[in-house]
């Protein structure tokens, strides 16, 4: 079956598949992501065609030159067991070079990535909830737009192991991602993103100080969602995290494997509320 496979780069037109099957996999992704996704790394879309049909996907974005992420992994069902997805799979890892790469798989695959030199780190919960219709702006929330961008991604180097402002500067502007931060004299002390997602919504990242900054921000990204479905993927490491996902009705509906192939930059999994994107961590 291999003998007619072509593997390349996804045009920017055709990221839009990768979420679709993503999708049907049960990931709900957000209605916007792909462009967020491909604005990061052009090349990092991978496609492979068997008989000029699109067999598999995988991204593996390269954010610098030390640390790349990597996500849609999927083979569609009838196409499995030809070795279509490992073929894949090893050419996004060449697109990778060097650097170290992060992943969030299903727990049940652990022990194949662990295979490939992957190390777990911690697991990531995703939380599911019904937001209270009408609920209140808490003191001190602004527009995220409001807050300069070098305090935002000074903030989010703090939680993930590369720069990422490529990917912000999209993640906060898109059409339908609404952000808030919490301002404590000037400066910032808590931030989010909430965005309509395949069903309901889904907040992240979460970046918080303290227990109290998250619990201003998420209530006031929570009062976008107007009683609307809300989903939040929470580090669990991060003890108060889940305690401030329990307090406002959240339940645990999935989790992923946190891990990683090579040495990265520690993080300040206290600050993180929530993850940005399984997808792209």
């Amino acid at each position: 079956m291999s003998d007619s496979l072509i593997i390349r780069a996804m045009r920017p037109e055709e990221i839009p598949l990768a979420l679709d099957w993503a999708a049907g996999e049960g990931w709900n992704p957000g209605r916007a992501d792909a462009g967020a996704f491909g604005a990061v790394d052009p090349q990092g879309f991978l496609i492979a065609e068997q008989g000029g049909i699109p067999a598999a996907v995988i991204s593996v974005v390269n954010y610098d030159a030390a640390f790349a992420f990597l996500g849609f992994y999927i083979v569609r069902p009838e196409m499995r067991g030809h070795g279509i997805g490992y073929r894949l799979w090893q050419a996004g890892l060449a697109h990778a070079g060097v650097r170290s790469i992060g992943l969030d798989g299903v727990v049940a695959q652990q022990a194949n990535y662990a295979r490939e030199g992957f190390a777990l780190s911690h697991r990531n919960i995703r939380f599911r909830a019904v937001a209270r219709a009408g609920g209140a702006m808490p003191a001190g929330i602004v527009d995220l737009r409001e807050v300069p961008f070098a305090q935002m991604a000074a903030d989010d180097a703090l939680v993930f192991p590369a720069a990422r402002d490529a990917f912000l500067a999209r993640w906060r502007d898109t059409p339908g991602h609404v952000g808030r931060a919490l301002m404590r004299g000037g400066r910032l002390a808590g931030w989010g993103v909430i965005r309509p997602a395949r069903a309901g919504f889904k907040i992240g990242p979460l970046n918080a100080e303290d227990p109290q900054a998250a619990e201003a921000v998420l209530a006031a990204l929570l009062a976008v969602a107007e009683g609307g479905e809300v989903f939040l993927d929470v580090p669990e490491p991060n003890a108060a995290a889940v305690a401030l996902a329990g307090r406002h009705g959240f339940s645990p509906v999935f989790e992923t494997a946190r891990m990683y192939r090579g040495p990265v930059r520690p993080v300040a999994l206290e600050r993180l509320y929530g993850v940005a994107s399984f997808e792209l961590g």
